[in-house]
Order: C-alpha cells, then structure tokens, then sequence
C-alpha cells in the first residue's frame, strides 16, 4: 500500500512558518519502506508550488563507495562490505553539499546507483536549484542518536549473534553516530520522523518495496536476502523508534498499511 497522501501536507505545516531568507535544512527520518523519499517528493511538490527553491538529498546517496567500503571491510569489519549502518557514508561529502547551498554556490546533488551498489560519476549528478532555500535530508538514520554503551553489550539478532560476537561492527557504527555524524545531523534545522508501529513490519515493507523494484526494473534482491539484509537495520532502527519521538519536532505515526495513525 502506498503511503498516506496527507503525510506531505502534515509535515508542511511544520516546515512552513520556519521558511526564511537562507537555507532550511529539514530531517526526514523513517524506517526502511516507510515512506520516507515519496514524503520528500510529496513536499518538494508542494514548495516548489509555492515558489521555494527545493533540493532532495537522500543519506543512501552520500554511501561510500565499493572499494572504500571494501577496505573498511578488511581493515575494521566484514560487515561494513554492506552499506546502510552509520560508518558506510561519505559524510564530509554530505557537508560539502550543505555548505554549497547555504552559501548560495552552484552544487550538485551526489547519486547512488543501488543496482550496481556504486556511486554514480559527478557528471551524472543532478544540478540543485539556484538559490535552494529548502533542503531535504530523508534516511533511515538521519538525525539518530548513539546508544548508550550498555546496549552494545549483547546482540539484538542472529546476524549480530553469528557474525559480530565481540561488538565490533556494532561499536563502530555507533561510534559513528557520536562522530561524523553528530556533525552532519547538527546541521539539521527541523527533524521530522515517521514512526512505524514496530520493526516487526519494516522487512514486510523492505520486501514490497523490492518487488515493485522488480517489476519497474526487472531486477532486485530475492525475499531471502532482504531478510538478512534488514538485520543490519534491526538494532538501530529499535533505537530510533525508542529514543527519536523525544526529540524530533514532528512525529508521524503510522500504522502497518502506512496510514496516518493519528
């Protein structure tokens, strides 16, 4: 099921009052298949109807590449080989972006092509408008928190358990977040999160989002692997849902159809 279609309207009446002369930088925040780049395209639409400059960037974008990620993988962890968990993004490259606009600079909006899981070559990336007053920064961790060290201690599924016995992926990822991140995410001038009801739904959403990428494109990952794949999202996502709602400016609710649950 699609995601609500008032969801966009919802968050932009939370955006709309903090609109000024300079550069907004709004979070989207969400789980895996929640919603989170048709919320983007949802608001890009109605600001740009409005006569704002706006610019989507996704933090999927801002992934390293595979031979940056290759060597973090042997250097740090196997796990790092996959993308998604904080560790596994360019952000200085993310910042630069951010500086560009806010300056008022001509800036490209870097691309990551998931098919082939590379970054895409700058002279494909897509000019950001002139003058961009909004920008949309949507990711399944935009704007998370470290965990406490505490909650590092023991593993919260079968893929920590089996591959990652002594917490070091799990560390460094949330080292991370207390790091490069903490800087990317302060430059966040609004936080907007969409709250599934559980984590138990996000691979049911992670698997119809690869079918309709299969019948779009003729290729995906197969239900199995989406299964391991989403593990990697399991820990911090918990988190999000426990720890953001306290902090972010808009919470969305939804329900398991990705309805509005208000």
């Amino acid at each position: 099921m699609s995601p609500d279609p008032r969801t966009p309207f919802l968050a932009a009446s939370v955006i709309r009052p903090r609109l000024r002369g300079g550069l907004l930088v709004v979070g989207l925040c969400g789980a895996q298949g929640s919603g989170k780049s048709t919320l983007a395209a949802g608001l890009s639409a109605l600001f740009k109807a409005e006569g704002v400059p706006t610019a989507i960037l996704s933090i999927d974008d801002l992934y390293l590449t595979k031979a940056e990620r290759e060597e973090k993988a042997r250097e740090v962890h196997p796990l790092f080989r996959t993308r998604g968990v904080p560790g596994t993004h360019d952000i200085p490259l993310g910042l630069a972006v951010i500086d560009a606009l806010a300056t008022g600079s001509d800036c490209r909006l870097p691309r990551f092509d998931k098919a082939r899981d590379e970054r895409l070559p700058p002279s494909t990336w897509i000019e950001a408008p002139t003058g961009t007053r909004l920008l949309l920064l949507e990711g399944w961790c935009v704007g998370a928190r470290p965990q406490p060290d505490t909650a590092l201690s023991e593993p919260v599924n079968m893929l920590e358990r089996l591959e990652d016995p002594d917490g070091i992926w799990r560390r460094t990822a949330n080292a991370a977040l207390a790091g490069p991140y903490r800087a990317l995410f302060e430059r966040l001038d609004l936080l907007i999160l969409l709250v599934a009801p559980g984590f138990e739904v996000v691979r049911r959403w992670r698997t119809e989002q690869e079918h309709r990428l299969r019948e779009t494109r003729g290729g995906g990952m197969s239900d199995a692997a989406i299964g391991r794949f989403v593990l990697h999202y399991e820990r911090l996502t918990r988190h999000i849902l426990a720890d953001m709602p306290a902090y972010a400016d808009l919470t969305i609710p939804l329900d398991e159809d990705r309805s509005l649950s208000i």
